[in-house]
């Protein structure tokens, strides 16, 4: 993520194809909050929103359980991917509350949302801080190679500064690049895939483009398939602008097809079937 300038995600956002990645996820936004279900029944449309961006984000952990089993059950211990349903479950729950802690202290976010993920079944002094050296990392779809534990340190501290210093960049840029340096971090011995696409959740509900929280990306991530999620943060990774760009209009495609299954759903409650 190098460039000349000195807003970073400025420069991202003027990318080759990005500013038409932004301009769509704009437009598909302003329609789903057009619609005239939001008038009345937002507070439905956000909780059905929850419990679809849970669903998908568990989907890319390996646990792609079909959306009324998630919606039925209501024990979420026992079995590996129960407990990862449960721990995206409780992450979209606890993204909301910590919109005005994410502006003050991001890194204190970050060690929140794992040790909400974790919900005990980790190590106490493993939770909810970055990994030391030598430390093993369980992430059951990301297999790029980890950066050492003081790069970890390094590079944490720095998007922390980004994130606190603002930005003139859209939202969408701004998300994705938190979503993707997660990623490539893995900071966490566990549950860094649930955490990142969570972030990216608190960035765009922060950021004013989607503050209702009925856009769901990771909706649109698990659309797309783990392949495509992969291959798009491997573009991520390689820090070319090409792959950059590339990235950032995968992230694109999540929200507009998260803004896809919310119309849908007002669509549905709009004739009563929901």
């Amino acid at each position: 993520m190098s460039t000349t300038s000195s807003d970073p995600l400025v420069a991202l956002g003027s990318l080759p194809g990005v500013p038409d990645a932004v301009d769509s996820v704009r437009k598909a936004v302003d329609r789903v909050y057009g619609h005239r279900v939001m008038r009345r029944r937002s507070t439905e449309v956000t909780a059905e929103a929850a419990l679809r961006g849970a669903r998908g984000s568990a989907a890319l952990s390996g646990a792609d359980w079909n959306l009324e089993e998630v919606r039925r059950r209501t024990d979420f211990s026992g079995e590996e991917e129960a407990r990862t349903v449960g721990a995206a479950l409780r992450l979209t729950a606890e993204a909301g509350q910590l919109l005005s802690i994410w502006r003050q202290s991001p890194l204190r976010v970050l060690a929140r949302l794992h040790l909400v993920a974790a919900g005990g079944a980790a190590p106490d002094d493993a939770v909810g801080r970055p990994r030391f050296a030598a430390e093993p990392v369980e992430e059951p779809l990301i297999e790029a190679a980890l950066p050492d534990a003081n790069e970890v340190a390094g590079r944490l501290e720095g998007l922390s500064r980004l994130i606190l210093a603002g930005s003139a960049a859209p939202a969408l840029v701004t998300a994705s690049i938190v979503h993707g340096e997660l990623l490539a971090l893995r900071p966490f011995g566990s549950h860094n895939g649930l955490v990142a696409r969570t972030a990216e959740r608190i960035v765009l509900i922060g950021s004013g483009l989607d503050p209702k929280s009925i856009c769901p990306a990771e909706v649109g991530h698990a659309e797309q398939g783990r392949a495509a999620y992969v291959a798009a943060f491997e573009g991520y990774l390689s820090g070319k602008p090409e792959g950059m760009a590339a990235w950032i209009a995968h992230c694109g495609r999540a929200v507009e097809l998260g803004v896809r299954e919310s119309t849908a759903v007002c669509e549905a409650l709009q004739r009563g079937a929901a």
